[in-house]
């Protein structure tokens, strides 16, 4: 009979845990919605099924939210030449499994949020585990700040990761702030925030973590693990609360145009800068998952600047001067 190693079995439990948010997710967003249904799509990298796949998951023209999607994959493949450059990795073989989630509200006064929790393995030539890594995070873009939703947001994350050390919340949050920010604009962060991280390596590895800021992590892979989850587990927490509160507040126009300007931001983001986004469309990734993350409708006026002192200024000054919300 044949054993399943430990690799295979701690594959399946991160698998598991991906699709369970996902499920989670989709069902408080549809029952906050009230209307909209999520639609799935389920696709293969490769006709044959070789490479593994995913579920997009997405909501549109609902009561509260105007598209968004809750996106899994579970891909694996050969390390590529590109791969290396982008990645830097070296090996054989990888496999990675992650969930990705943007949802953009119609309501003005509802923010759009964006989270992704991911692991990734890399292979020798033997099929050992040479390397492998977590990475994440939940950052919330509002188009008029609430101090009392932002310090919600914040809070929720950073109750989750205090279990794991005080010193990963501050750690993370100021790396979300520096990795969410519209470079070619100066200092302008996507919107307000919240934790990032990237390449988080078991303590044991022999591989250096120099992705890390702020010194080395300590946790193993188990602990690892965990810490990841309770990530993920307190989404629907910090987010639904929040929509709760501004979904039915009352909006006109120029909070509508303002809301385009802001998703504007949104797509120089991810277009230009977003590492996931530019990963996937320079390996031939599925384009329809990546750019699901896009807003429905922006605007690119020129050279446009709110009124001093007005709530758009407000929101454009803490994305201009990142600030700590707790």
């Amino acid at each position: 009979m044949h054993t399943k190693t430990e690799t295979q079995l701690f594959r399946e439990d991160w698998i598991t845990c991906v699709l369970s948010w996902q499920s989670a997710i989709c069902e408080a967003l549809e029952k906050i919605d009230g209307k909209a249904k999520f639609k799935t799509d389920e696709w293969q990298r490769h006709p044959d099924g070789k490479g593994g796949g995913g579920k997009t998951r997405i909501i549109s023209n609902g009561n509260v939210f105007e598209k968004g999607g809750v996106n899994t994959s579970v891909v694996y493949g050969k390390v590529t030449d590109v791969m290396r450059k982008q990645l830097k990795i070296e090996g054989e073989k990888w496999f990675a499994c992650g969930l990705s989630l943007v949802i953009h509200p119609f309501n003005p006064f509802v923010p759009t949020v964006h989270a992704n929790w991911r692991y990734l393995e890399i292979y020798d030539h033997w099929d050992n585990v040479s390397d492998q890594w977590f990475g994440g995070g939940a950052d919330l873009t509002p188009y008029y700040l609430f101090e009392e939703d932002a310090g919600h947001f914040h809070r929720t994350l950073k109750n989750a990761m205090d279990p794991f050390g005080k010193e990963l919340y501050p750690r993370y949050k100021k790396w979300c702030d520096e990795y969410f920010n519209n470079a070619h604009r100066g200092v302008e962060t996507r919107g307000i925030g919240g934790v990032f991280y990237d390449h988080l390596k078991p303590a044991h590895t022999s591989v250096p973590s120099d992705s890390l800021k702020g010194g080395e992590q300590k946790m193993d892979v188990g602990k690892l693990f965990d810490f990841q989850r309770g990530n993920g587990d307190c989404f629907i927490d910090a987010y639904i609360p929040i929509v709760e509160k501004r979904k039915d507040l009352p909006w006109n126009a120029e909070n509508k145009y303002w809301q385009e300007i802001r998703r504007g931001r949104y797509v120089e983001f991810n277009l230009l800068h977003d590492r996931g986004t530019l990963f996937g469309l320079k390996t031939n990734g599925r384009v329809e998952s990546i750019l699901m993350s896009l807003p429905p409708t922006v605007r690119f006026d020129y050279n446009y600047q709110p009124k001093e002192g007005s709530e758009e200024w407000k929101l454009l000054e803490v994305c201009r001067n990142p600030r700590d919300w707790i």
